[in-house]
């Protein structure tokens, strides 16, 4: 087991949370983060994650709209075109 998902998993049982696939979710949010640090701003990433996470956590079905949020907002950031 790699570092990373050993911690995946160590923070999935401090916070009670009961990941569908900790190695999907884990995935689908280090490609949104690349793609908003990558595109929008660096600072930008983790706080996307965190809200993303916040608006997952109020859905029926959490791990599915971390899926779909992570994707919208992943192609949203790669096409970002600020206002000047």
């Amino acid at each position: 087991m790699s570092t990373m998902s050993e911690w995946i998993e160590f923070v999935c049982d401090e916070l009670e949370l009961d990941l569908t696939d900790p190695g999907t979710t884990t995935t689908e949010v280090l490609d949104l983060t690349a793609a908003v640090a990558h595109n929008v701003a660096r600072p930008a990433a983790p706080v996307t994650a965190f809200l993303i996470g916040l608006a997952a956590g109020r859905a029926e079905d959490p791990s599915a709209a971390t899926a779909e949020l992570a994707t919208r907002l992943s192609e949203r950031a790669k096409a970002w075109k600020p206002t000047e």
